[in-house]
C-alpha cells in the first residue's frame, strides 16, 4: 500500500503534538500527530476522505482516507464548552471531500478569547494500522503544505521474514519519556500477537514475555533504560524488527516529559488558603454541593476454593463477562474513555495473569484469591515506582482487580448513587468508579490521593466534572453532608462557606446559563439600549449556513459577508453566475435583512492559485485586499456585477476592504456606478469601507465624505497598529484589540464619520467581545456585527447599557496605559 500524504488543513505554526497543553493529546492517548496554532479562520481537508464523525458542537471532525487511515482534527482545546459558538461546519457525516475542501469555518478571535487554547491537533487515531514516517513541526505552514506522511503499520511489521526458527536479539535504548507504561505495554503485546514467535524483553536481571502487558509493566522500564529484545520462532526476525522499531519510534509518546513530583508519594497534611483546602486540579470547574463520602466495601474473598473445576469455571465466566463489557463499552466510548477501556481489556487478556491465577487455583485457592494474588504484586511494583505516571497506572490494575473480583463473588456493580448536588469525597477513586458516577446528582469530586495525570483525572476532564486530587489527609476531617464549594479551577475546596460566599458562587455558576437563556428568549426583539438608543446587532457570515444561524439568533442583518469562500481552494475564479447564485441564497436566507458584502479580500495570508502574484517579503504589507481587485479589474467588475444582480435591489451593500486612501475608494465607486448603470439600477448603491489601516482611521473624515458607511475591522487594525503579525508565534499573544492605541483610532474613525453623518460599525473580533461592547458604543459605534451564535448575548448586553455610562467608560478606557488595564477596567464596568 502506498504512503499517504496529509497536507496542512489550516495556516499557522506547526508544533509537535507533545507540546499541546492537554494530556489527552500530548500523551498520544488518541494517537500520534502534529498540531497547528492557527492564524486563519477555516479548516480544510488534508486529503481526499470521507467524513466519519462531526461533533454537534462543530469543533472536531474525523476523516477516513480511502486507505483506511482515520484522522481526527480538533480545533482548539476545551472548545466543546463553547456549545457550537464560533464554528460553522461546511460538511456533514458521510460526505466525501477532496483535498483542500472547506470543512469547518471558525471565529478565531472568539476562540482566542474564550477557549483554553487555539492550538489544533491533527491526529491519526488508528496508529495500530498507520504510522507517521515524516512530520513537519516547529515552522510556519500554509494551507496545502506537506504536513505528515503515513505508512501502513503492516508494511513495517512484515519487511523482514525468517523461517528458520533461529533466535534473534537486539539491544534498544528506550526513548519513551515515561518508560513502558500501560498503553505502550498494551501496544507491544498486541503487536507481538501478530507473529509466530516468542518475544521476550529483558531489563537488568528481569525478563518479561512481551505478550504480557502486566509483565512488561512489572519491569518498570524508564526512559533511557537499555533493554534486550529476544525473539525465537518462525517469524523471529520480523517480530524483532516490528517490536524494536515500535519502541524506537517513540510509540506515540511525547518527545519530552514534564517534570512532576511523584503524585502518589505519601502526602503531607493538606494546606489551606483562607480556610479552604488546596489540591491539584484534575479537571477545572466550579460547583456548590454537599460533601458525601464514598467508601467502597471490601469484597470478601475466601482463601480456599471449592474445587479446581468449580473455581476455574468461575474465573473463566468472570473473564468472559468482563471482556464482553469492555468490548461493548469500547464500541460506544470515544476519546480517553475508549483508550482507558482498551488498556484495561489488554491487561485482562494478559497470559501471565491467567497462568498465575490458574496456578493458584490448582493449589486449592479460590478464583478470587488466586486472581488477587496474581495482580496485586504487579500493582505494588508500579505503586513504588519513582516515575509518577507509572505509579498512577497502579490504579488501573487495582481497578481491574476489583471489577473481576466483583464478578467472581457475584457482587453486582451499580452506578454510584447519591442525593442531588453531591460533591463526592474519597480516599481514592478508580476509573470504573468515575465511569459509573450518577452525573444527574454528582457535581464534582475530591480525593485524598491520586494524581493529575491519572486516568481518573483524564476522565473527569473529559466528562466536564470539576475534580481535585492529592488533597491530603485533612480531607478526612470533612463530615458527610457538610456544605462545600469546589473551585477546581483554583485548586480550592471551601468548607462551610458563609451565606455571602455561597450566593456569590451560585451567581457565578448560573450567570452564563441564565444570560444565554434570557438572551435567546428576547433574540427577536430590536436591539436597543436601556435608554432607548438604537444599536444594530448584525452578524458576520462566511457561508449560507451562517445566514440561517444568524436569523435563528435574532441578527438584524449581516455586517460582513466574507466572500473568500467562493474564490479560494479552486483552480479558476468563480463566474458571475456562480457568485450571484451564492449571494442570492444568502440574501434569501436573511429574508430581506440588510446584507453587507465585502469585496474579495485575498492576498497576503490568503492566496488564490489562479491569480499571478509574485512572492512578497512582507505579504501583509503588499498586494492584498482591494489592491488585488484594482490590480485585476475583471475580477473586481465580475464580483460587483454579481452583487448588484441580487434581488431585491438594495438589500445588498458593498464594502471595500483594506482601504488606505481616498483614491482607492473612488476607483471602486467608479466601477460600481458603471455596472449599476449597465444593469439598470437607478438608485445609488451604498458603498462603505473597512477601516483596517491606521491610515484609513486617521483620515476617516476625508473618506467619510465619499463613503456611505464605515466599518472597523479590528483584527487587521490591531495588527497594523501594534506592528504585530498574527502569523508570528513570537508576538501573536500580544495582539489585543482593546489596546488604547487601537481604541483611539476607533474613536477617531467614529468622529470622522460623524462629521459627514456616516454611521460607524465594527465587524472585527471586538464586536463579539462583551468587555469591548460598552467601550465601542461609548466611542460612537452604532452597529455591531458579531459571530451569529453570539448575537443574543450581545443584544442582551446592549439592553443593560445607557449611552451616558458607556461614554464615560470609553473616556476612561482611552486614558489607560495598556490593554490589560483596559480589560481590568472593563471587568469592573460589567461586574
Amino acid at each position: 500500500m502506498a504512503s499517504i500524504l496529509l497536507t496542512a488543513p489550516m495556516q499557522g505554526w506547526a508544533t509537535p503534538i507533545d507540546e499541546v497543553p492537554d494530556a489527552v493529546f500530548s500523551e498520544r492517548m488518541l494517537g500520534d500527530g502534529v498540531a497547528i496554532d492557527p492564524t486563519g479562520d477555516c479548516l480544510y481537508a488534508p486529503c481526499a476522505a470521507t467524513v466519519l464523525t462531526l461533533l454537534p458542537s462543530g469543533h472536531a471532525i474525523t476523516l477516513a482516507t480511502p486507505e483506511g487511515a482515520e484522522i481526527l482534527i480538533h480545533i482548539g482545546l476545551d472548545t466543546v464548552a463553547l456549545g457550537g459558538r464560533g464554528f460553522s461546519p461546511c460538511v456533514a457525516v458521510g460526505d466525501t471531500v477532496e483535498r483542500g475542501a472547506p470543512l469547518i469555518r471558525f471565529d478565531l478571535d472568539l476562540l482566542v478569547r474564550e477557549a483554553r487554547a487555539v492550538v489544533t491537533p491533527i491526529v491519526v487515531v488508528n496508529p495500530d494500522r498507520f504510522r507517521i514516517v515524516h512530520a513537519v513541526s516547529s515552522e510556519l505552514v500554509a494551507i496545502g503544505d506537506p504536513l505528515m506522511t503515513l505508512e501502513p503499520s503492516d508494511a513495517v511489521a512484515h519487511r523482514e521474514t525468517s523461517e528458520d526458527g533461529t533466535t534473534h536479539e537486539r539491544t534498544v535504548v528506550v526513548p519513551l519519556p515515561h518508560g513502558i507504561h500501560a498503553r505502550p505495554a498494551a501496544r507491544l503485546a498486541a503487536t507481538a500477537k501478530h507473529f509466530d514467535a516468542d518475544v521476550t524483553l529483558a531489563c537488568g536481571d528481569k525478563t518479561a514475555n512481551v505478550r504480557s502487558p502486566i509483565a512488561l509493566l512489572a519491569l518498570a522500564i524508564r526512559r533511557d533504560d537499555t533493554i534486550v529484545v529476544t525473539t525465537a520462532g518462525a517469524d523471529a526476525a520480523a517480530a524483532l524488527a516490528a517490536i524494536c522499531d515500535l519502541i524506537e519510534s517513540g510509540m506515540d509518546e511525547p518527545a519530552e516529559a514534564p517534570v512532576r513530583a511523584p503524585a502518589v508519594a505519601p502526602l503531607p497534611p493538606s494546606s489551606a488558603v483562607d480556610g479552604a483546602l488546596t489540591g491539584v486540579t484534575a479537571a477545572p470547574g466550579l460547583a456548590i454541593g454537599r460533601a458525601r463520602w464514598f467508601r467502597p466495601a471490601d469484597i470478601v474473598v475466601p482463601e480456599q476454593g471449592e474445587g479446581i473445576a468449580v473455581e476455574e469455571a468461575r474465573f473463566d465466566a468472570a473473564v468472559t463477562t468482563l471482556s464482553t463489557r469492555f468490548a461493548d463499552r469500547a464500541r460506544t466510548a470515544t476519546g480517553p474513555e475508549r483508550a482507558i477501556v482498551e488498556a484495561h481489556a489488554a491487561m485482562l487478556d494478559d497470559p501471565m495473569l491467567h497462568d498465575t491465577t490458574r496456578g493458584g487455583i490448582a493449589r486449592g485457592e479460590s478464583a478470587g484469591h488466586a486472581w488477587r494474588a496474581a495482580i496485586r504484586p504487579q500493582a505494588d511494583v508500579l505503586r513504588t515506582s519513582t516515575d509518577p505516571r507509572l505509579a498512577e497506572r497502579a490504579d488501573d490494575m487495582l481497578d481491574l482487580e476489583r471489577q473481576l473480583l466483583a464478578l467472581i463473588a457475584g457482587v453486582e456493580t451499580t452506578p454510584l448513587s447519591f442525593p442531588p448536588d453531591t460533591i463526592l469525597l474519597a480516599d481514592d477513586l478508580l476509573p470504573s468508579h468515575v465511569l459509573s458516577l450518577d452525573r444527574a446528582n454528582i457535581v464534582g469530586f475530591c480525593v485524598e490521593r491520586g494524581g493529575p495525570t491519572s486516568h481518573v483525572a483524564i476522565l473527569a476532564a473529559t466528562m466536564g466534572l470539576p475534580a481535585l486530587v492529592a488533597i491530603g489527609s485533612s480531607l478526612n476531617a470533612i463530615a458527610d453532608d457538610t456544605s462545600v464549594i469546589l473551585d477546581a479551577s483554583e485548586g480550592l475546596l471551601r468548607i462551610d462557606p458563609d451565606a455571602d460566599t455561597l450566593v456569590e458562587t451560585q451567581v457565578r455558576i448560573v450567570q452564563a446559563q441564565v444570560r444565554r437563556t434570557e438572551a435567546l428568549a428576547r433574540a427577536g426583539e430590536p436591539c436597543r439600549m436601556a435608554d432607548g438608543t438604537r444599536i444594530e446587532a448584525f452578524a458576520n457570515l462566511g457561508a449560507l449556513g451562517d445566514a440561517h444561524l444568524a436569523v435563528e439568533n435574532g441578527a438584524e442583518g449581516s455586517g460582513l459577508l466574507r466572500t473568500e469562500f467562493l474564490f479560494l481552494e479552486r483552480d479558476a475564479a468563480p463566474t458571475v453566475a456562480e457568485q450571484t447564485a451564492d449571494y442570492q441564497a444568502i440574501a434569501d436566507a436573511l429574508d430581506g435583512r440588510p446584507l453587507i458584502v465585502r469585496l474579495l479580500d485575498i492576498g497576503g495570508d490568503k492566496p488564490a492559485p489562479y491569480l499571478p502574484m509574485a512572492p512578497e517579503e512582507n505579504p501583509a504589507l503588499g498586494l492584498r485586499g482591494i489592491r488585488v481587485g484594482l490590480a485585476h479589474p475583471q475580477l473586481l467588475e465580475d464580483q460587483v456585477r454579481a452583487i448588484l444582480s441580487v434581488k431585491p435591489a438594495g438589500q445588498c451593500r458593498i464594502m471595500v476592504p483594506m482601504i488606505a486612501s481616498l483614491d482607492e475608494l473612488r476607483a471602486v465607486r467608479a466601477v460600481v456606478d458603471r455596472v449599476a448603470a449597465e444593469i439598470g439600477i437607478a438608485d445609488r448603491v451604498p458603498v462603505g469601507v473597512m477601516i483596517e489601516t491606521p491610515a484609513a482611521a486617521v483620515t476617516a473624515d476625508l473618506i467619510a465624505a465619499e463613503a456611505d458607511f464605515l466599518s472597523v475591522g479590528t483584527n487587521d487594525l490591531t495588527q497594523y497598529t501594534l506592528a504585530m503579525d498574527r502569523g508570528n508565534a513570537a508576538v501573536a499573544s500580544g495582539i489585543d484589540g482593546l489596546h488604547p492605541a487601537v481604541l483611539r483610532l476607533i474613536a477617531q474613525t467614529c468622529k470622522g464619520g460623524a462629521v459627514h453623518g456616516r454611521w460607524t460599525g465594527v465587524c472585527g473580533g471586538l464586536a463579539s467581545d462583551p468587555l469591548a461592547v460598552p467601550i465601542l458604543i461609548g466611542l460612537g459605534v452604532t452597529e455591531l456585527s458579531s459571530a451569529p451564535a453570539l448575537v443574543p448575548e450581545i443584544k442582551a448586553l446592549v439592553a443593560t447599557l445607557t449611552m451616558e455610562a458607556c461614554r464615560a467608560h470609553a473616556a476612561a478606557a482611552l486614558q489607560c496605559g495598556s490593554a490589560a488595564d483596559v480589560r481590568s477596567l472593563a471587568r469592573e464596568f460589567t461586574a
